[in-house]
């Protein structure tokens, strides 16, 4: 059990999701034999999800999509919890913790979209049933644009943190693939040609099972961090200083080995670097205060 950890909460919600349309797909073509569901309008062949899941197997599409979004949304608060304590990357900057909530709080939009539109059916309500399909598809695609332009921020600072430009481009391409599935899903109802959407719409909900997985690699550095402690920060220009000054060399250097942000650093050797740094930090046996503050910026 060494490497279970937070990230199996998105684990648990796609393969729930994936079981719940599986289990809707088979049963539409193997127990039914592509039945035409009430639901299903003039020609169409090809039936919603929303048509079988308002069929017998209702229970499982109401309880797939109600654990679904409850392990999803687990998953949030553990990745917003988990940067406050510095466990993961930890947002640094108003703007960061802004986006973080907005994005919990459009994904809480689409869970209620997502547990409603369940209860709520096509074949007996359905204007309620499209308007909390709205709310799913559109609090979801919100919440994905935010948590992407967090990580885009974050990715931005902590470059030796790869996992972030990793999770930033698998959102990104689910942001652009399910914005442009929800435009021809939406063009194809408009006009009338349900079997296309009926196709759309099956892809949509299979592509979003992959965006919930992704959140097990937002999670997976929890495992590492939970035996090492804290990730630290990178240390300001005057922390930087003030550990110079105060002798405590190897307390700075220590702090700042897990970054690299800057090529300075990386062309410079450690043992140039700490004696230029240390005559500028000597009482009086440097420049100004200024100049003192240049060495720790340049350290």
């Amino acid at each position: 059990m060494k490497f279970v950890s937070y990230w199996i909460f998105p684990v648990l919600s796609g393969i729930i999701w994936l079981g719940t349309l599986l289990g809707l797909f088979l049963h539409w073509v193997i127990d039914t034999n592509k039945i035409k569901y009430a639901s299903m309008q003039g020609d169409q062949r090809i039936a919603y999800i929303s048509d079988v899941g308002a069929g017998k197997l209702k229970p499982l599409f109401v309880t797939g999509c109600v654990l679904t979004t409850l392990f999803l949304d687990i998953s949030f608060l553990c990745d917003r919890l988990l940067r406050h304590k510095g466990v993961l990357v930890p947002n640094t900057s108003t703007g960061e913790k802004v986006l973080s909530v907005l994005c919990i709080f459009f994904a809480f939009v689409g869970t209620i979209g997502l547990t409603f539109l369940s209860g709520f059916d096509t074949a007996h309500y359905p204007k309620l049933h499209d308007i909390f399909l709205l709310l799913f598809i559109a609090g979801y695609l919100l919440s994905a644009i935010f948590i992407c332009w967090e990580f885009q921020r974050l990715a931005k600072k902590n470059r030796q943190h790869r996992i972030l430009q990793l999770s930033f481009w698998v959102k990104l391409v689910f942001i652009v693939v399910e914005l442009a599935l929800a435009i021809a899903f939406a063009v194809s109802n408009f006009r009338d040609n349900f079997n296309v959407a009926a196709v759309v719409e099956w892809i949509v909900a299979v592509i979003f099972s992959f965006y919930v997985f992704s959140f097990a690699i937002d999670l997976w550095p929890a495992v590492t961090a939970r035996h090492g402690g804290a990730i630290k920060r990178p240390l300001t220009a005057g922390e930087m200083e003030d550990a110079i000054r105060s002798g405590n060399y190897n307390g700075a250097l220590n702090h700042d080995s897990d970054r690299t942000l800057t090529d300075h650093y990386n062309n410079h050797n450690n043992n140039t670097v700490m004696p230029a740094a240390a005559s500028a930090a000597a009482p009086g046996g440097g420049p100004g205060r200024k100049a003192r503050r240049a060495h720790a910026d340049n350290f």
